[in-house]
């Protein structure tokens, strides 16, 4: 293949789209988990876990608007099959979403009498969000057959990604909270490890039993071998999460941190391995990039966009993070009524 501008063009946008939808279940993954996690904790320690990810969550969604414009405007034909194929759960996430930003705003000026109603909101809409963005993921890596085995494992990935989601949760909680919630969040994640594992491994197993293609990618040789450091790798970092939720001395020790890192790592190897799994098709053994990208005069239009809005939210996000980095405290707007 040749690597000219109109070539190489697409595969930008690709990676660039690729880039910001993994910020996304990264970044916003973490506020889901919390909000998934919200139930579990006493009235205190609620306050002090949305206020652990007060200045975060609205500003980790502006990935997910990015990655979904990307595929509106540079692939309009993959956006218009994917999103058709996708309807009702986009509209669930979206509703889930604001139920999150509502209720995060109306449960710090409520009344005491009305808060425990905008707290279950708050967990609802992050439960719908989470799930509706396994059913997509899972619709999408059967290639939106409808049959009763695709069915089957999209059901199983709306289930058990929230668990994911929840992993990352509780390892942002053991690094920014302290005492009896981080204890909390310790065993939180304990719970959510396993549950996690056996949904990456099936996504990992049925990804290639969906696509002879995807088989061929990862078992031929000498592929196979030259793959094989990303399972190695994402083995050893559930090995690390698990070993140090099953010592809190380890987490007392300062390490705790260890389990968000290798919880983010593994979703970062994961994704590397879907990515290489589909390429060069977007929408798997339908449309490649090529075939679903806009016409490279529009690409190019396109491109000076992004070259600028994508520095900026990069050096916005690391700026935030830099500046409210610490452990939280409760959250507070100022006497309730």
């Amino acid at each position: 293949m040749t690597f000219d501008w109109p070539t190489l063009l697409p595969l930008v946008f690709m990676a660039v789209m690729g880039l910001a939808l993994l910020a996304y279940v990264v970044l916003d993954g973490y506020d889901l988990g919390v909000g998934l996690l919200l139930p579990f904790a006493s009235d205190e320690q609620k306050d002090v876990m949305v206020s652990s990810i007060g200045p975060f969550w609205d500003a980790n969604e502006t990935w997910l608007v990015l990655g979904v414009g990307i595929l509106l405007i540079a692939f309009p034909s993959a956006h218009g099959l994917v999103l058709s194929a996708l309807y009702l759960p986009v509209a669930v996430m979206l509703i889930g979403l604001v139920l999150r930003g509502v209720s995060f705003d109306f449960r710090v000026k409520a009344r005491a009498a009305r808060k425990e109603m905008w707290n279950r909101l708050f967990s609802l809409g992050s439960l719908m969000a989470a799930a509706s963005q396994g059913w997509m993921l899972g619709r999408y890596l059967t290639a939106f057959d409808h049959g009763l085995w695709p069915t089957l494992f999209t059901v199983l990935i709306a289930v058990t990604l929230p668990t994911a989601y929840a992993m990352l949760g509780a390892g942002w909680l053991i690094m920014k909270t302290e005492g009896a919630l981080q204890a909390k969040a310790v065993r939180w994640a304990r719970l959510v490890l396993w549950p996690m594992g056996a949904a990456l491994v099936g996504i990992s197993v049925a990804t290639p039993l969906v696509s002879p293609n995807v088989f061929d990618k990862w078992f031929a040789m000498p592929q196979f071998l030259g793959l094989l450091p990303i399972p190695v790798a994402c083995a050893a970092a559930f090995f690390a999460a698990w070993h140090v939720t099953s010592r809190e001395n380890v987490v007392q020790a300062g390490y705790g941190w260890i389990v968000f890192a290798s919880t983010v790592l593994i979703f970062v190897l994961s994704f590397l391995g879907l990515a290489y799994s589909i390429y060069p098709y977007i929408v798997i053994d339908k449309l490649t990039v090529w075939q679903a990208a806009s016409a490279h005069e529009s690409l190019v239009v396109i491109f000076v966009g992004v070259a600028i809005t994508l520095p900026a939210i990069i050096v916005y996000t690391v700026f935030m993070y830099r500046v409210f980095w610490g452990k939280a405290s409760a959250l507070s707007y100022g006497p309730g009524k």
